[in-house]
């Protein structure tokens, strides 16, 4: 599905103004999430932008682009301005369509779900002559996220936790509308060959040294097999069995006879347990993140340490860290100097939640607080309580990622999917290192 996301305004066009606010900012950052969760979340979503950035755009040139590349619908977003007289949501469709129109019927839909959201007063379903509603020929919305000049809307306009929710709110009701399909939904299967598997850290350290001088890179990975740790040497991870079969043939010829293969089916998003072994090393942990945010803080080994130490799968904790801190960019509420890395006890620019002394304490912080949500277990006393929310949390009622959403956050309905795509992200990112550096050695 193709969809034409249009923040309105832009360059030389600030939109309506007040409050100290600029309208094409506003909804700039709005859109900017919007496309963010669709693709991060759905299926066979393919997103374009009348902007990016802050330029300016004719309303001839962004209905054009739409039209031209053949969007399946177009969504206008937009805040409003009426000299301090009013508040609230309002969204448009063109004055020409009934009622009972397809396009009337999504409006329905998307109108719904953000008003769920936005703490906005309704101001209902509206019709007007707009351009971007009369000269788009796919179905389009225009939608007035509040109004500028009035204190109380702009006041939340300000709030990047709530533009957030705002577009959240949207993609909602997109996804309802269309019934949008989630990514991992299905089973993936990946191969990943194994060169020697050890009860003992050393002992497969030394298989990692005899296999680099032989030229084939490899990494440590940990499983746990009934309360017992196995160091498991990993020369490759594919999509397709027959590479994996291939990588098997080309270590055993290196003398390495004790290698296979191991099949790894990943679940749907719903089954994925919050407790568990960590499966990406460190290095590749942040080797995705810094595709991203080459400056990124390096934390990946408190990830896999502490993720081991409390029984948790560190790399999708790491997945969720990604998200909490954009990247560890810390674009919303959140510091970097509050060592903060997963929103804990943020509710907005009032409350931008806890600090810790140091990365390694908020990172021990997060784990306990997945603890308190995945387990009824006492939390192992190795590390001191860090965590200032633990007991406020009812125990045991969040096993699984996706059974966060509108816990960890709120909404938050698709909050367990976002952090499962990143991971899905990360693993395809390994998948490519990997074969990569299959093919180096090859040549």
């Amino acid at each position: 599905m193709k969809i034409y996301l249009d923040p309105g305004h832009g360059g030389s066009d600030p939109g309506a103004m007040g409050n100290g606010l600029n309208e094409k900012e506003i909804v700039l950052d709005i859109a900017l999430h919007i496309r963010t969760l669709l693709i991060n979340t759905y299926e066979n979503i393919e997103v374009r932008m009348s902007r990016t950035g802050d330029t300016m755009k004719s309303l001839a040139q962004r209905t054009n682009e739409a039209n031209s590349w053949g969007a399946d619908y177009y969504l206008s977003i937009h805040c409003n301005s009426s000299n301090s007289s009013a508040k609230g949501y309002e969204d448009y469709i063109h004055n020409s369509l009934s009622d009972s129109s397809t396009t009337a019927k999504y409006q329905d839909v998307i109108h719904r779900e953000i008003v769920k959201v936005n703490q906005l007063h309704n101001r209902g379903h509206k019709k007007a002559n707009f351009h971007v509603l009369r000269e788009t020929n796919m179905p389009a919305l225009l939608t007035e996220n509040g109004f500028i000049d009035s204190k109380q809307d702009a006041a939340l306009m300000k709030d990047s936790v709530w533009r957030r929710k705002v577009a959240q709110g949207h993609v909602d009701g997109l996804a309802k509308a269309f019934n949008l399909k989630t990514k991992l939904n299905k089973a993936v299967t990946i191969y990943k060959v194994i060169a020697g598997a050890f009860k003992s850290k050393k002992n497969a350290e030394e298989r990692e040294d005899m296999l680099r001088s032989k030229g084939i890179e490899s990494l440590i990975m940990t499983i746990n097999i009934s309360d017992v740790t196995w160091y498991r040497i990993q020369v490759g991870s594919f999509s397709k069995r027959v590479n994996a079969e291939n990588r098997v043939e080309e270590v055993k010829r290196a003398g390495i006879n004790d290698t296979y293969i191991v099949a790894e089916e990943g679940e749907p998003n719903q089954k994925y347990p919050i407790l568990g072994g960590t499966y990406l090393s460190p290095l590749l942990m942040e080797q995705y993140v810094r595709t991203i945010n080459p400056d990124a803080i390096a934390l990946g080994m408190y990830y896999l340490n502490f993720g081991e130490y409390y029984g948790i799968r560190g790399d999708i904790a790491f997945a969720q860290a990604i998200h909490e801190t954009d990247f560890f960019r810390f674009t919303g509420v959140v510091q970097p100097e509050q060592h903060n890395f997963c929103g804990l006890g943020t509710t907005g620019p009032d409350n931008p939640g806890a600090s810790f002394d140091t990365p390694r304490d908020g990172v021990i912080a997060h784990f306990q607080h997945l603890f308190a949500y995945a387990s009824t277990k006492p939390l192992p006393d190795k590390y001191p309580l860090i965590d200032p929310r633990f007991n406020l949390v009812q125990r045991g009622t969040a096993t699984t990622w996706v059974a966060l959403n509108g816990k960890w956050a709120v909404p938050g309905d698709n909050y367990g999917q976002i952090i499962l795509n990143i991971y899905k992200r990360m693993i395809n990112n390994t998948i490519k290192t990997l074969e990569e550096i299959l093919q180096e050695t090859k040549g």
